[in-house]
């Protein structure tokens, strides 16, 4: 992993380099496949704002980037709070792939009692009933603006939901974004 310590305007000291170095380097717990992570520090010039001192981090992962910023009164606390943001968000990334990868792990959990022996069939069956009665428990309305599903899967992404429900601008019609169990996006649009 390769971690850049840098100050925007103002000089960085060798010591609280050394400890963005180390701070940072406790990232690779949650990720294998981290290049490179950039470290700024800068300090804003508002009066009016008590949390001067401002940190932001970018990891550039395999597939995604990560970025994270905090503001503090010391610039070791705010990077201390941009640590936990940008751990947080890495955890949710390897939570997410490793749910990609293992599909059959939940089934199986699901399947199993108390015991951690598998469920019979017979109980399988009373779960599936049970899901047959569910019901409605909440419902949300939102308006939809037009847009492509490109854009569509970036809101999704930053949602940090598996499906997106949005008006297709090219086709004028409703359309859903979801996540596939490959990874991969599928579409579905209503017809004419």
């Amino acid at each position: 992993m390769d971690i850049v310590v840098r100050g925007k305007n103002r000089p960085v000291p060798p010591r609280l380099r050394a400890i963005a170095v180390d701070k940072v380097a406790r990232i690779a717990r949650f990720t294998h496949d981290a290049g490179r992570v950039e470290v700024d520090f800068s300090e804003l010039r508002n009066p009016r704002v008590s949390d001067k001192q401002l940190c932001e981090i970018t990891a550039h992962l395999k597939r995604h980037f990560v970025k994270a910023h905090a503001a503090a009164t010391e610039a070791e606390a705010a990077l201390d709070l941009v640590i936990d943001k940008l751990e947080h968000q890495v955890a949710r990334i390897k939570d997410k792939r490793v749910a990609r990868a293992h599909p059959r792990r939940r089934v199986t959990g699901a399947m199993a009692n108390g015991n951690g022996a598998i469920a019979s069939q017979a109980d399988v069956e009373e779960d599936l009933e049970a899901d047959a009665d569910a019901r409605i428990v909440k419902t949300k309305r939102f308006t939809m603006k037009p847009m492509t599903p490109e854009e569509a899967a970036l809101q999704m992404d930053l949602l940090g939901h598996d499906f997106f429900l949005f008006t297709n601008a090219e086709t004028g019609r409703a359309a859903l974004l979801y996540r596939r169990h490959d990874g991969h996006l599928g579409l579905i649009e209503t017809g004419a």
